[in-house]
């Protein structure tokens, strides 16, 4: 489906080694005039790191949106009796905002918007990155999987050879997952290497 003049959601976590990648994506979604909403989590939204500071993600996803982020649940609750986002996508989505969303607890702004959207019965869209993909969570993303209205932007083990249950998402497949989980379907194939075979690593 052509997301021209779409509502969509970008939610964040934790996950801030990925957010220079997720913020490449979000800036994409401008040229197809998009309504952007995005939704920071609590830890997203106050931890300074290293790859940045929490008060810079927030002014800079206002600027590329122009419209302010949300940063409660109180704030993101109304996006379900409200029901004004064609999709919404957790990206990245940390191993920890996977285990809560797969067990139904709702204690962030992202899990609130998630819930909040899915009873609408609209399109969620997950971007995971996560140190633990293939270990204590790989139970929580295939229950994911198998849930109506979740699709995974395409993904793959990240750095193998030294974290090897380490997984995370092509973000540059964002607006292809979108476009065909709009539709009902799920963007393929799920599973795709991010290394590089030919070397081996």
């Amino acid at each position: 489906m052509d997301i021209n003049n779409k509502n969509i959601g970008i939610a964040f976590t934790g996950s801030f080694c990925t957010f220079s990648r997720a913020f490449a994506e979000l800036e994409k979604l401008t040229k197809y005039n998009c309504n952007i909403f995005t939704v920071f989590s609590k830890k997203s939204a106050s931890i300074n790191t290293r790859f940045g500071d929490a008060d810079d993600f927030i002014k800079r996803a206002y600027e590329i949106t122009k419209n302010k982020p949300i940063l409660t649940i109180e704030d993101a609750e109304p996006i379900g009796p409200k029901a004004f986002l064609d999709v919404l996508a957790i990206m990245p989505c940390t191993g920890n905002t996977a285990a809560k969303l797969c067990n139904g607890i709702t204690d962030s702004p992202v899990l609130m918007a998630a819930k909040a959207h899915l009873r609408n019965e609209a399109p969620l869209v997950i971007s995971i990155a996560t140190n633990d993909g293939l270990g204590a969570n790989m139970k929580n993303i295939g229950m994911l999987m198998n849930m109506k209205n979740i699709y995974f932007v395409p993904f793959g083990q990240d750095e193998p050879h030294k974290k090897t249950k380490s997984l995370i998402a092509h973000t540059e497949l964002l607006i292809p997952t979108i476009e065909l989980a709009l539709d009902g379907k799920q963007l393929q194939p799920v599973i795709i290497s991010p290394f590089n075979n030919k070397k081996g690593e």
